[in-house]
């Protein structure tokens, strides 16, 4: 399954994520950081089990995640 979303729709389920979840995304985004080192779909499936989160803003969560590291890989 690809884990492609258009930036908008991206930007719009972060944006809604801590309203949701109760927690910022940079608290989701550490709780990534410090959790198991997976591969995208089963850090979402990780995310989802353990911290109960819905499908859509995990899978938001880790694209970001992602994001933000291959940034620092360019830096």
């Amino acid at each position: 399954m690809s884990h492609v979303l258009s930036e908008e729709t991206h930007r719009n389920i972060l944006a809604r994520i801590p309203h949701c979840t109760g927690r910022e995304v940079a608290d989701w985004l550490r709780t990534v950081d410090e959790g198991p080192a997976l591969r995208f779909e089963e850090k979402v499936s990780w995310l989802r089990a353990e911290h109960n989160l819905a499908y859509g803003h995990a899978k938001a969560i880790i694209h970001e995640y992602d994001l933000r590291r291959a940034a620092r890989k360019l830096l």
